[in-house]
């Protein structure tokens, strides 16, 4: 529906115009879905965010408190430095996640305490090279 409502006319008589022309096109003969009733949710209490939710899980998307997030983010963090190529990036990474944790430490946002500190870098990265030595040396 591209064209716009004329000037002076009501916009409720517009938008019942647009509907009962777009009836009278056929325009809502095959719509997936039609003629069979709302899906029902597991849960008989009424949520009025449902079609939030329900959107969120068929986009793949969730949205949790920055705290969580940033646990989430430093679990990711910690893995990726334990499988990164170098040194360089292991050092690159835990710098970026330390900086992200220490902001969140100083200047708390709204939600559960972060309860984490800053990874200790030299202790990670001696890790690192255990790791891949041991790895190294399973390898030969």
């Amino acid at each position: 529906m591209t064209e716009r409502k004329p000037p002076g006319v009501d916009f409720e008589s517009w938008v019942d115009k647009q509907i009962r022309d777009a009836d009278a096109r056929g325009e809502f003969e095959r719509l997936p879905g039609a003629g069979k009733p709302l899906p029902r949710e597991v849960e008989t209490t009424y949520d009025e965010l449902w079609w939030v939710k329900r959107k969120m899980a068929r986009e793949g998307f969730s949205v949790l408190p920055p705290t969580l997030a940033l646990r989430k983010e430093a679990e990711d963090a910690l893995e990726a430095a334990h499988a990164a190529p170098s040194e360089r990036v292991v050092r690159r990474i835990l710098t970026e996640i330390n900086a992200k944790i220490r902001d969140m430490m100083f200047k708390p946002p709204p939600g559960p305490p972060l309860g984490m500190k800053p990874y200790d870098v030299e202790d990670v990265v001696r890790q690192w090279r255990e790791r891949r030595a041991t790895a190294d040396g399973s390898d030969a």
